[in-house]
């Protein structure tokens, strides 16, 4: 974020805003507000994301939306879809290319984590094979009319649900705890007027094992009804109310 490199953003952004073209910022510093004097500026990095795969673990990951995350939009490039637990990661090339914490946690990234332009980090073969997975997080916006904060602890977990239009999606994460985290979540968000049909992933079972391992969950809920949440260590939870 020298001089240089700063008169460099400004004028790509410039040049490209001149040409309709929008611009993701890889490799670069935080976001300072560019974005809004350029809002073809769709996100920055600006953070230790996917790409340093046993580096970027949910212990880090958990204070990404308490301080990184208020500067701007973060370029995290999720979507790792080989999920291990900690014990299970080996580092190093010609090792498999997973990523530590459950599939749900990763998912849940998706809907936690806000970018104007979204990636998918892994192999596009390994969407294929998961199309619930993957159906879920293509209908998964990247910007949102509303928020709420359900239940957070930097560090250690956070629930959150974010509206776009007339639908909802409740995402959340928890970190390397030793112990399972389940919360009721009061669904006094949503409006008055409405019953939505919620399809939710949750970690499965055996998560706490097999970080692959979720379940799927469809049941209609309405304004006032309250749903359990139960996250494995390095799990998550993502839903969507339509």
């Amino acid at each position: 974020n020298d001089q240089e490199i700063v008169r460099f953003y400004e004028n790509a952004a410039k040049e490209a805003a001149k040409y309709q073209m929008i611009i993701e910022l890889h490799g670069s510093y935080k976001p300072v507000g560019m974005e809004f004097k350029y809002p073809n500026v769709l996100s920055f990095e600006g953070v230790r994301g996917i790409e340093n795969h046993g580096g970027c673990i949910p212990d880090n990951s958990l204070y990404l939306p308490f301080m990184r995350s208020v500067l701007g939009p973060m370029s995290f490039t999720p979507g790792a879809l080989l999920n291990v637990q900690p014990e299970g990661y080996k580092n190093g090339l010609g090792s498999n290319m997973v990523m530590v914490g459950t599939r749900v946690h990763h998912i849940a990234y998706y809907i936690l984590f806000e970018s104007g332009l979204q990636m998918i980090s892994d192999s596009p073969r390994q969407f294929d094979m998961n199309p619930d997975c993957r159906d879920f997080i293509f209908s998964t916006p990247v910007t949102w009319d509303e928020t709420h904060a359900l239940a957070a602890e930097a560090g250690q977990y956070l629930i959150v649900a974010k509206r776009h239009g007339d639908k909802w999606w409740v995402g959340g994460i928890t970190n390397n705890a030793e112990n399972n985290r389940e919360f009721d979540i009061t669904l006094n968000f949503l409006p008055t007027d409405k019953v939505f049909r919620m399809t939710a992933f949750e970690d499965g079972v055996n998560a706490n094992r097999q970080a692959m391992d979720y379940d799927i969950r469809k049941q209609n809920v309405k304004q006032g009804d309250k749903i359990h949440v139960k996250l494995a260590r390095n799990g998550g939870f993502a839903a969507i109310l339509e």
